[in-house]
C-alpha cells in the first residue's frame, strides 16, 4: 500500500491546546483506519516541524478523505508527500 508522510507545524489553536495533542493524535489513528489506512509512526520533532507522521493507506483517494476528515479541525498545518518505497521505485524504473 502506498505510504505518505506529513511534516506538520501546530497552528496557534494547536499550541494553545498542546495538552490533548497525544490523544488527538491517536484519534488521528482512529480515523485512518476508518478509511482504510494506518498510523505508521508518529515523532514529535524539533526544529522546522513539530510533528512527523507516516502513514499508510490503499490508495491516494482514501488518504485524501481521511486528510480532510482531520485536517478541518485545525490543530495543525503541513505539507504532505507520497514516500515509495525501494521496490515500489524499482517497479517505477523497471528495474
Amino acid at each position: 500500500m502506498p505510504h505518505y508522510i506529513s511534516l506538520l507545524k501546530f497552528t496557534q489553536k494547536g499550541l494553545e491546546a498542546i495538552k490533548e495533542s497525544p490523544a488527538r493524535l491517536e484519534e488521528a489513528g482512529k480515523v485512518f483506519a476508518a478509511h482504510g489506512g494506518s498510523l505508521q509512526h508518529a515523532w514529535y520533532t524539533t526544529g522546522q516541524h513539530d510533528l512527523i507522521v507516516v502513514t499508510e493507506f490503499p490508495d491516494e483517494e482514501a488518504y485524501s478523505r481521511a486528510l480532510l476528515a482531520t485536517a478541518y479541525k485545525g490543530f495543525v498545518n503541513g505539507e504532505n508527500i507520497r514516500a515509495f518505497t525501494i521496490e515500489e521505485m524499482k517497479k517505477l524504473l523497471g528495474v
